[in-house]
């Protein structure tokens, strides 16, 4: 099949994919088949979704063009291009935004009693209140800034919400204009009288700026907002030691980077559209970076719609999905508290958020850190969720005298400065803390305790897909793999030695890691499956991620799906493959599922002639994972575990109510159950049972794993919500909303 010719039409745009992905969690905003609180939350998702894709993606390509680069990806579309698709769909999409605020959910809300007011919606009584408390609370806090000769135009933070006002002077005739920020360090929505009902903060500040400019008379003030280049670029062959300086420098020079992006409120007037464009212009940038009139947004009424989470969470239960309360896997319950005893003879697969958090993973660090027999403790850190039970355990253990040594990750985007902070808190501590390969992130989630027992010295490791992070494990779906296989300790503690020390070892026994060879070893994967299909044998590939944008691997499915291989990818955002293309890709399925929780599990299913193989691991199939990232990828070889993944993927598979199904076209539609056919929501089967295998027989037809029973009231503790956060978003935004993990 090596006449396979790759040609652009084959592969579908980054971007222009990853913006799919976004319109897919806007749908859920519309969905009228969601509370109207979650409703608003998937509004408030989208728009943060939307700023971090402005402040990296976008502002790399205006790099490239500042650059003068015009070569093109897979897909054929040079960077302008790419930008020019990008304006225009986005235009769409912020359409649509508007009308799902404006025409479906603030009316359905205020049907319930709660939303959104303003100032002139106030009856006398309310505009006292909230006239008083302008004067107590807020007015003490603004600053307005004058622009002229002598007062030069103010820096504009990234994402602040800012009032662009112009007042004129009655005895002079002379007009001028000012910059009035809206306080982050203030609620965005103020609480009037009725219960459930806000006034957002700038309307509150607009409506008294004649406070602010005694003597003045204010002609009118609009809002607008910016965002800036927030990627951060190192040198490439810094010294490991000057990494946590250089990435807290870079930190800071992001609050500088150029404005990418001008938002204003509808019916802004050109001249202060114009001074804003002129006023915030680098003229110092090559041209391809110049903010011009293309880079403004009208957005509607109301800016920083990802604030809408806070009302979002507003205690209404009835406007919210039922909470969560997560399962412990029967091993560990039936251990009694001897965590060890859970997965000493037998590996153990959890599924959270539905299975535990709490009582799998941090009761195993926890146990670990008091454990006099416990001799070592080592674990990377990724995104790091603050004072929690993992750090406290850590502190816990170094203190007691065991050695501790930690790999926090210091690049990891939008999350740097909270993992500097948590890094010297753990040193100070006596932990050892590394910070990673030069040139590269370290993505994988891995563990490793080192016990003394009476036959000698046993490793336990914990392998997951997705991070140490209490509040995340919560709101993502991830696995995570508890084993004393030998094979794979001595693999762990080989990769934590190249981590932390001098170690060129590039090769393991049972671990596939990036970025050594691992491309290479799903590529022989893949091929190994079309030799069985052209065999006759057996071959079917399924494999779950969160991005496929890999062009080495796309080109070897499109071979394997020409040889007679049956491949399902379920790819919860970017895709660039194109399924179901005559004689190229007619065998390959893609569907994407998003709802409830953000799908972020990497699970890899190969049929191999019969020998059935199953992978977990920390890797998208992206260039990023394979070649610029630490990696773990670990087989999962104990067959009592194969059907708890087969049931999984399977439920996946047959989801209708929360799975898209992406078109040669490179569209997506949503599954919806046909006539007399059950719902079959992947989220709300696995409230049922944690692998799914409580599904209807049409979606599954293996039994249910051990483990996998009804939730137990008994852990409260590790009862949520489901809406804390952003549950879609990979990475935080100033500390508002963390997440999005890649």
């Amino acid at each position: 099949m090596s006449d396979l010719v790759l040609s652009p039409s084959l592969f579908i745009n980054r971007e222009l994919s990853w913006l799919d992905f976004n319109q897919r969690v806007l749908h859920e905003a519309f969905d009228e088949r969601n509370p109207l609180l979650e409703r608003l939350k998937f509004l408030a998702i989208f728009s943060t979704n939307l700023d971090e894709f402005y402040m990296v993606r976008v502002a790399g390509l205006r790099r490239q063009l500042a650059a003068n680069v015009t070569a093109t990806g897979a897909d054929g579309m040079a960077p302008q291009e790419t930008l020019d698709a990008i304006r225009s769909r986005v235009g769409e999409l912020l359409a649509m935004t508007h009308r799902c605020l404006h025409q479906e959910l603030l009316p359905a809300l205020a049907q319930h009693g709660v939303g959104l007011l303003s100032m002139k919606d106030l009856d006398r009584d309310e505009r006292a209140a909230i006239d008083a408390r302008f004067d107590a609370t807020i007015f003490p806090v603004l600053t307005p800034l004058a622009v002229d000769p002598g007062h030069p135009f103010p820096y504009i933070s990234n994402l602040s919400l800012s009032l662009a006002v112009q007042v004129r002077d009655p005895q002079t005739g002379v007009e001028h204009f000012a910059r009035v920020k809206v306080p982050r360090s203030l609620p965005r929505w103020l609480p009037t009288r009725k219960p459930n009902w806000f006034v957002p903060l700038e309307q509150v500040i607009g409506a008294h700026l004649d406070k602010l400019f005694p003597g003045m008379e204010v002609r009118n003030w609009h809002v607008f907002r910016i965002t800036r280049n927030s990627d951060i670029e190192l040198a490439p062959f810094e010294e490991a030691e000057d990494l946590l300086v250089s990435i807290e420098e870079q930190v800071f020079r992001r609050r500088f980077g150029e404005v990418i992006r001008l938002e204003v409120e509808d019916g802004t007037p050109e001249e202060v559209r114009s001074l804003l464009l002129e006023e915030l212009r680098d003229d110092r940038l090559p041209p391809g970076a110049l903010l011009t009139e293309r880079d403004v947004y009208e957005v509607g009424r109301l800016l920083e719609l990802g604030q809408l989470m806070d009302l979002a969470t507003l205690d209404i239960p009835e406007l919210r999905d039922p909470p969560l309360v997560p399962v412990t896997p029967r091993p560990f319950r039936e251990s009694n508290g001897a965590v060890f005893d859970a997965f000493r003879q037998h590996s153990v697969l959890v599924h959270h958020p539905f299975e535990s958090f709490a009582t799998t993973v941090e009761h195993f660090l926890q146990r670990a850190a008091e454990d006099p027999e416990v001799l070592a403790i080592k674990m990377t850190l990724y995104r790091m969720s603050g004072d929690t039970p993992i750090v406290r355990a850590l502190i816990d253990a170094a203190e007691r005298g065991k050695q501790v040594a930690v790999l926090v990750e210091l690049k990891a985007r939008f999350d740097e400065a909270n993992n500097i902070e948590w890094a010297r808190q753990l040193e100070s501590a006596g932990v050892h803390v590394a910070y990673g390969l030069v040139g590269l992130k370290t993505h994988a989630k891995i563990a490793l305790v080192v016990r003394r027992e009476a036959d000698g010295i046993r490793r336990y490791v914990h392998v997951g897909t997705g991070n140490y992070n209490s509040r995340t494990a919560r709101l993502y779906t991830d696995l995570g793999f508890f084993t004393t296989d030998p094979r794979i300790g001595a693999d762990m503690t080989d990769l934590f030695n190249v981590l932390t020390g001098f170690s060129r070892q590039q090769t393991f026994r049972s671990l596939i890691v990036a970025p050594y060879g691992i491309r290479e070893r799903f590529l022989e994967l893949i091929a190994r499956e079309a030799e069985h299909a052209r065999a006759g044998r057996p071959a079917r590939i399924v494999a779950k991620m969160n991005a496929l944008t890999d062009a080495e691997v796309i080109a070897a499915l499109y071979r394997a799906s020409r040889a007679g291989v049956d491949i399902d990818l379920i790819v919860r955002g970017i895709c660039c493959l194109r399924p179901g293309l005559a004689d190229v890709s007619e065998r390959i399925r893609v569907i994407s599922i998003v709802g409830r929780f953000l799908e972020h599990s990497r699970v890899w299913q190969f049929l191999n002639g019969g020998a059935e193989e199953f992978y977990i691991g920390s890797a998208d199939w992206m260039p990023r994972n394979f070649d610029g990232r630490v990696e773990a990828v670990v087989p999962i070889e104990d067959p009592s575990l194969h059907t708890s993944l087969r049931t999984l993927l399977a439920t996946l598979l047959a989801d209708n109510r929360q799975a898209w199904d992406l078109g040669a076209d490179g569209s997506y539609r949503q599954r919806q159950p046909a006539p007399g056919e059950p719902e079959r929501g992947s989220h709300r089967l696995f409230l049922i049972d944690p692998w799914g295998a409580a599904a209807p027989s049409q979606a599954v037809s293996t039994p249910a794993p051990a483990g996998a029973e009804q939730p137990d009231e008994s852990l409260g503790d590790d009862d949520v919500d489901g809406h804390a956060r952003n549950p879609f978003k990979k990475r935080a935004l100033s500390r508002r909303t963390p997440q999005f993990e890649s």
